[in-house]
């Protein structure tokens, strides 16, 4: 068939012109459709085309909206647009079976110049569409960004200021609230209190129930605290440890109602994987001005009031003292001192005679070590000997004490009569060192020290312990002719019947039973003292065990007890402590 047959109307082959323009532009752009989808559409447009060719009057603007249409589906490349002209150029008539004459002679132009300008339309349009997509895609993402970015940073800042526990503030956001309360403007006339609160023996509670069961009090804790205290900053230390800022205080009277609102929530009962706990606390409370002071010092003077509740058993508050304070950090600014001081040679021995009441002759001296201080001047045994017990620094001390008494005994002649024993005082701690044995017997052997001179003075606790090697090293020492003396007898809680099976040869009965019998002998109370004074006399020496009593200040008090049939005093009346010159001046006293 001719293909010029059917005329203007469709005689020629539209399809055949359709499937070449497809063949021209494939490749030429990323397109998502088929080919069969793409043929479909340029054949669409092929009509128009056509229809645009021959239609009267002229109207270009097909040629615009085919151009349009082109970019629309995606074929928008300049390799695209010359295809499509050259396509259109030299195929168009052929295809749709038009001759020249048919159209007229500057139709397929214009209509190309249409299609060109009206695709370069399109295509600069989708550009700046797809650049303003893109700008708003970018300010959209860098919205989400910065949006995350700040979710982020509030998250990590929320993680880095509150404990994951309890999700109460933390110690780092705690101080910076303090930091800002004590700092921040408008505040330098203001007052602020701190309330440091740590739970009673909660130790109790992990080692009974475990840590899970304590993790479970410690949130339910922190969530009455939080309910009850809402208008104040309750933050966690850590442990077992909560802290409540009051700002903005006008009295010490704000911050204790805090407190003790604080205690009353804790105490409530919680009821925690089926047990019932009750628990307290104990809170020091510091208010004062916040001019001259800092968290440092505020926390410091909380830090100790706590330990000053603690101490006093707990389930209270204290307040803060400034002269309890300065006294506690003069007592700790000694006991850090004594390691000095025992390598400057700052310690001395005074004795105090041990006198015999039958004949009045001193057969021995206790050793009372004094410290020579280079600020406070001499200080006595009861500045610094708690201290150093607390500390565990009275083990060198004591073992200073002990060679230094055994050295200067060793030296004891006094003419006319046997040398004195000394008798040297050991602390609970050192009785319960495993090297005490091996201390003494060294001592002794490297002074000359016979061991019958040496008295060993310990306390009725230490005497009582449970564990067995302290009873069973002086054994050892008693064993070797060291004496043992139990010292203050009739203080503590010494059970009579183990006196009996004790390495003990003396017991030295205390003062405050002595001091009853300088009342007059009709004097009710003082006829009670002396009974008993009687009854502790004959229970030793029925146990061969002889008596010293202690604080001896007269002459009334030592009649009273040589007639009760006591062995030996010490006290005023036989001589105040002092250098061992002046005890072997008068080794005598007449009875």
């Amino acid at each position: 068939m001719d293909e010029r047959s059917d005329g203007a109307t469709g005689a020629g082959q539209p399809g055949a012109f359709a499937r070449a323009w497809a063949r021209a532009v494939s490749g030429t752009s990323y397109l998502p459709m088929t080919q069969a989808q793409l043929e479909e559409l340029l054949q669409r447009l092929t009509d128009r085309l056509s229809e645009a060719l021959v239609s009267e009057p002229f109207d270009p603007r097909v040629g615009y909206q085919i151009g349009a249409e082109l970019v629309e589906a995606h074929v928008a490349s300049a390799e695209g647009l010359g295809r499509t002209v050259e396509v259109v150029q030299l195929r168009l008539l052929r295809d749709l079976g038009l001759v020249a004459e048919d159209v007229e002679e500057d139709r397929m132009a214009r209509l190309l110049a249409s299609v060109a300008t009206g695709y370069a339309r399109a295509l600069r349009d989708r550009t700046l569409d797809e650049q303003e997509s893109i700008r708003r895609a970018a300010m959209v993402a860098r919205a989400q960004a910065e949006r995350a970015l700040r979710e982020s940073e509030a998250r990590f800042r929320h993680q880095a200021t509150h404990d994951p526990l309890t999700g109460l503030p933390n110690r780092t956001l705690f101080t910076e609230r303090l930091a800002a309360a004590l700092d921040g403007p408008g505040r330098a006339t203001d007052r602020v209190g701190v309330c440091f609160l740590d739970l009673d023996r909660f130790k109790v509670v992990n080692d009974s129930l475990g840590h899970q069961v304590g993790d479970r009090l410690l949130v339910s804790v922190a969530d009455r605290l939080r309910l009850t205290l809402g208008g104040h900053l309750v933050a966690r230390l850590g442990g077992d440890e909560f802290v409540v800022l009051v700002e903005r205080t006008t009295c010490t009277d704000d911050a204790v109602k805090v407190a003790e609102a604080a205690l009353t929530a804790v105490s409530e009962p919680a009821l925690v994987d089926g047990h019932e706990l009750t628990v307290s606390a104990s809170i020091g409370i510091v208010e004062r001005p916040v001019a001259g002071t800092s968290p440092v010092d505020l926390m410091r003077a909380a830090d100790s009031t706590l330990h000053w509740a603690k101490a006093a058993g707990g389930a209270r508050w204290t307040l803060f003292d400034a002269d309890r304070n300065r006294q506690e950090l003069e007592r700790w600014a000694l006991s850090a001192a004594i390691p000095g001081a025992l390598e400057r040679g700052e310690f001395y021995l005074d004795y105090q005679p041990l006198t015999s009441l039958r004949d009045g002759v001193v057969i021995g001296a206790e050793a009372l070590v004094r410290w020579r201080h280079p600020e406070f001047g001499e200080l006595r045994p009861d500045s610094f000997i708690g201290l150093a017990e607390e500390t565990g620094l009275i083990v060198p001390l004591g073992g200073w004490v002990l060679a230094e008494a055994c050295r200067e005994a060793a030296t004891w002649s006094p003419a006319g009569a046997p040398a004195p024993f000394v008798s040297v005082n050991l602390a609970v701690r050192q009785v319960h060192r495993p090297g005490l044995v091996q201390e003494v017997v060294d001592v002794l052997e490297r002074t000359g020290l016979p061991p019958g001179r040496l008295q060993l003075e310990v306390t009725e606790s230490a005497m009582m312990s449970a564990v067995e090697e302290p009873v069973r090293a002086l054994g050892v020492l008693a064993d070797l002719g060291v004496r043992i003396a139990i010292d203050d007898f009739g203080t503590g809680y010494c059970n009579l019947s183990y006196l009996r099976d004790l390495p003990v040869t003396e017991l030295k009965v205390a003062g405050q039973f002595v001091a009853g019998l300088r009342a007059p002998a009709d004097d009710p109370a003082s006829r009670t003292d002396e009974r008993i004074l009687a009854s502790l006399v004959s229970l030793a020496h029925a146990l061969e065990l002889t008596v010293t009593a202690e604080g001896v200040e007269t002459e009334g008090q030592a009649e009273r007890l040589r007639a009760i049939g006591c062995d030996t005093a010490q006290g005023w009346h036989f001589g105040r402590p002092g250098p061992a010159a002046r005890l072997l001046e008068h080794p005598a006293r007449p009875a």
